[in-house]
C-alpha cells in the first residue's frame, strides 16, 4: 500500500513514517501546497492529513481534493478536539478524524480500517487445489460442492486463499477482518479456524487445509493439485523465509518511540526556551504580535508531540497555555502568573523519563495526580518542589477558571482548594460545594486563613475531606494528601436487576456499574432461577408487576431457599398502594423504593443494604471501605442529578 504522510511536525512525521514503512510504502509532504500536487498526480491507497499546515491547511486540502472528485481515503490527525473542528473535518470529506496526543498501535489499526474499507478491487476467481473462490459472488467450492460459511469463517478462508504464501497471526487476522469496535479474543480465531476445517473434512477434504505455523499463525498446506491440473498460485516455500502479516507492536512502538525521543530531545528543549521567552515579555509587558504567534504555533505542537512521546501530563499543561494565549489580548496579572507556572511544570515535567505506552496501561507506575487550586505562589512552589521526592504528579490552578479547565483535562486524584482563591470566603465555600456536587467522587481538602465552626460546618457539609487551618506547613499539607489517597480496595460486589422495561434496566445498569457494582440485568422472569444460580448476586432489584412471576413471587421463592435467604431484596414499583406496600415487605423485602427513582436515592439504599451485608460477613465479596465506594470508572467524574431514572412515572 501507497500511503502520503503529511505532517510539518518533524518529530511526529518520522514516529508514523518509521511505524507505518515497514508494511507500506510512505512518500511525506511537510505543507498543503505539496500535499495537493502529490495527491493529483500519484495514486494513494491512503492520505494522513495534519490539519493545521503552512501555506494551504488540512481541511482546505480535504475539501479540494474532495471537490476534483477523488475518493482517496483521508484520515485527518491533529491537536484540534473541539467537537466543531471534528465536524469541520468530516463535513470537509475525511473518512476519520483522530486527536493527538495518540497512541501509534490505534493510529495503525484506524489505518488498517480505512484502508480496507477504501479497497475496491473486484476478486478475480482463485483455485488452490481442490478449493475454488469465486470473488464475484463471494462463495467458495470444494470439488464442486458449495461450503456454508459465517461471514468471518468466509473472511478468514478467503484471505488465506488470496494471500498463499503469507502465514498470519492470529492478532493480523483480526485487524484485517474486525472493527475496531468489534474486536474478537484471540481464543475466538481459534473456535473459527476449528469450524473452517470440521467444513472441509465435511466436503471431502482428506487434508487439513489449514496448517498451523506455531509461534507464528496460520497459512494454506501446499496445494494439491485438482483433477484438471489447475493450480493458480505458487505453492509457498515451507522455510521459514514465508512472509508473516503481523501489526506493529506495543513493545515496538515504544522502542522506536524512545529512539526518537533522544534524538528530538534537544529541539524540544529549543521549544521550551521559546516560552520562556514569552514569559519574560508577558511580564515585562514587551509581548510582541510574532513572539505571541510563535508561542501559539509552539504550543500547539507540544500538545500533539508530547502525548506521543511519553509525556501525557506534558500535552496537557500545553494545552493549557494555548488556552491563554489563544485570544489576541493582554493577559490578567493571575493569568500571567499561571503561564509562568505551566513553563515551569512543563519543564519539571520533560526532565523525567517518557512514559512508554506499556508502563501507561501498569496502574503501579502512574505517580497520583494532585490539583492544588490557590494564588499563594510561595506555598505552591514548596508543594511542586517535594512533589516529586514524593511520588506525586502536583499541578496547579491560580483561579477558578483554569481549574475547571484542569478538572476535566487532568483528570486529579485529589484536589486541595484554597477557599480564598474565589471572591470573597463566602464564594469560596459556594463555589467548594458546586465542584462537590460536579465531581462527587473526587476527595477535595481544604485550606483557609477562616477558623469559624460555621466555616468548619460548611465544608463538612460539602463532603470534603479535610479541613486545614492557615498557616500549614508543607508536611501537614501532605499529611493530609497522604491519607486522601490512600487506596480504597475495589469491591466485586453483584447487583441482579429484574424488570419488564428495557429502558429501566438499561438506565439501572447504567447508574450502578460506575459505582463498582456488576450489574446483570434480567427481561424475562421466566429465567430468574436460572441467572440467580449462574450470577449469585449480593443484591436483588426486582420489580412487582411482571409478566409471567410477579417480583413478590420471586421474592418468596428466594426467601424459601436455604442458600439464598440472606440475599438483600429491593422492590422498585409504581405501586403505592398500603395494601401493596405491606404485602412486599411480607414476602421477604428489604426495601421498597418508587418508582420515578431518584438516582442519588437507589444509589445509597442499594450501597447501604451492601454495607449492612458486608459489616455482618455475608457474600463472597469483600471491602474494608465503607460506602459510599468511587466509581471505578477512569472518566467517572459525573454530575450527581436528582432526575427521574425513567422518563415518566410507568406504572408497574
Amino acid at each position: 500500500m501507497k500511503i502520503l504522510l503529511v505532517e510539518d511536525d518533524p518529530a511526529i512525521r518520522l514516529l508514523i513514517e518509521k511505524a507505518l514503512s515497514a508494511n507500506h510504502t510512505v512518500e511525506v509532504a511537510e505543507e498543503g501546497r505539496s500535499a495537493l500536487a502529490l495527491a493529483e498526480r500519484i495514486d494513494y491507497d491512503l492520505l494522513i492529513l495534519d490539519i493545521g499546515l503552512p501555506e494551504i491547511d488540512g481541511i482546505s486540502v480535504c475539501k479540494q481534493l474532495r471537490t476534483q472528485g477523488c475518493q482517496l481515503p483521508i484520515l485527518l490527525l491533529t491537536a484540534r478536539d473541539g467537537v466543531s473542528d471534528r465536524v469541520l473535518g468530516l463535513d470537509a470529506g475525511a473518512d476519520d478524524y483522530m486527536v493527538k496526543p495518540f497512541h501509534v498501535p490505534e493510529l495503525l489499526a484506524r489505518i488498517r480500517a480505512l484502508l480496507r474499507r477504501g479497497s475496491t478491487t473486484v476478486d478475480s476467481t482463485v483455485i488452490w487445489g481442490e478449493l475454488q473462490l469465486d470473488g464475484l459472488t463471494h462463495e467458495i467450492h470444494y470439488r464442486d460442492q458449495l461450503l456454508r460459511f459465517t461471514p468471518k469463517e468466509y473472511g478468514i478462508l478467503a484471505l488465506l486463499l488470496r494471500h498463499p504464501n503469507q502465514i498470519f497471526s492470529r492478532s493480523a487476522l483480526i485487524d484485517r477482518l474486525w472493527e475496531l469496535e468489534e474486536t474478537p479474543t484471540e481464543s475466538a480465531i481459534s473456535s473459527h479456524i476449528k469450524a473452517i476445517r470440521q467444513k472441509l473434512k465435511a466436503a471431502g477434504a482428506t487434508q487439513d487445509l489449514i496448517e498451523t505455523i506455531y509461534g507464528f499463525g496460520y497459512r494454506l498446506r501446499s496445494a494439491i493439485p485438482s483433477p484438471s491440473g489447475a493450480v493458480e498460485t505458487v505453492t509457498p516455500d515451507s522455510q521459514a523465509a514465508a512472509v508473516l502479516e503481523t501489526g506493529f507492536s506495543q513493545e515496538a512502538a515504544d522502542t522506536v518511540m524512545v529512539e526518537l525521543w533522544e534524538r528530538f530531545k534537544d529541539s524540544f528543549n529549543l521549544q521550551l526556551d521559546v516560552l520562556d521567552q514569552v514569559v519574560s515579555a508577558v511580564q515585562s509587558g514587551s509581548l510582541t504580535a510574532a513572539l505571541r504567534q510563535e508561542a501559539k504555533q509552539t504550543v500547539h505542537k507540544l500538545v500533539g508531540s508530547l502525548g506521543v512521546y511519553g509525556f501525557p501530563h506534558g500535552s496537557v499543561l500545553a494545552r493549557q497555555m494555548e488556552d491563554l494565549l489563544h485570544p489576541v489580548r493582554s493577559l490578567e496579572a493571575a493569568e500571567k502568573q499561571q503561564l509562568a507556572q505551566y513553563v515551569l511544570a512543563l519543564r519539571q515535567e520533560m526532565s523525567q523519563p517518557p512514559q512508554t505506552m506499556a508502563s501507561s496501561f501498569t496502574p503501579t507506575t502512574r505517580l497520583p495526580r494532585v490539583l492544588v487550586v490557590g494564588d499563594d505562589t510561595a506555598l505552591t512552589e514548596r508543594l511542586q518542589a517535594e512533589a516529586a521526592a514524593r511520588s506525586l504528579h502536583l499541578a496547579t490552578a491560580s483561579n477558578p477558571v483554569a481549574a475547571r479547565l484542569m478538572l476535566d483535562r487532568y483528570r486529579p486524584d485529589v484536589l486541595l482548594l484554597d477557599l480564598t482563591v474565589a471572591d470573597t470566603h463566602e464564594d469560596g465555600l459556594n463555589w467548594l460545594e458546586t465542584l462537590k456536587q460536579q465531581y462527587p467522587q473526587l476527595p477535595m481538602l481544604v485550606f483557609t486563613g477562616q477558623d469559624s465552626l460555621s466555616d468548619r460546618i460548611a465544608v463538612a457539609r460539602s463532603g470534603a475531606q479535610a479541613f486545614l487551618q492557615k498557616p500549614v506547613t508543607v508536611e501537614q499539607i501532605f499529611q493530609a494528601l497522604q491519607v486522601a489517597l490512600k487506596p480504597k480496595p475495589s469491591t466485586t460486589a453483584k447487583v441482579l436487576v429484574v424488570d419488564d422495561d428495557p429502558i429501566i434496566l438499561h438506565r439501572l445498569s447504567v447508574v450502578l456499574s460506575p459505582w463498582g457494582l456488576q450489574v446483570t440485568t434480567l427481561l424475562d422472569p421466566d429465567r430468574f432461577w436460572e441467572v440467580l444460580t449462574r450470577t449469585a448476586p449480593d443484591l436483588l432489584l426486582l420489580d412487582i408487576e411482571m409478566p409471567g412471576f410477579s417480583g413478590i413471587e420471586l421474592c418468596e421463592v428466594v426467601r424459601h431457599d436455604s442458600q439464598w435467604g440472606n440475599l438483600p431484596i429491593l422492590f422498585l414499583t409504581a405501586h403505592q398502594e398500603v395494601d401493596m406496600i405491606v404485602q412486599a415487605f411480607a414476602a421477604g423485602g428489604d426495601d421498597y423504593i418508587r418508582k420515578p427513582i431518584l438516582e442519588a436515592e437507589l444509589v445509597a439504599r442499594v450501597l447501604n443494604r451492601l454495607e449492612g451485608r458486608r459489616k455482618r460477613g455475608v457474600g463472597g465479596w469483600e471491602s474494608e471501605q465503607p460506602y459510599p465506594i468511587a466509581p471505578s470508572s477512569p472518566h467517572a467524574y459525573g454530575h450527581t442529578r436528582q432526575t427521574p431514572i425513567t422518563q415518566s412515572a410507568i406504572a408497574h
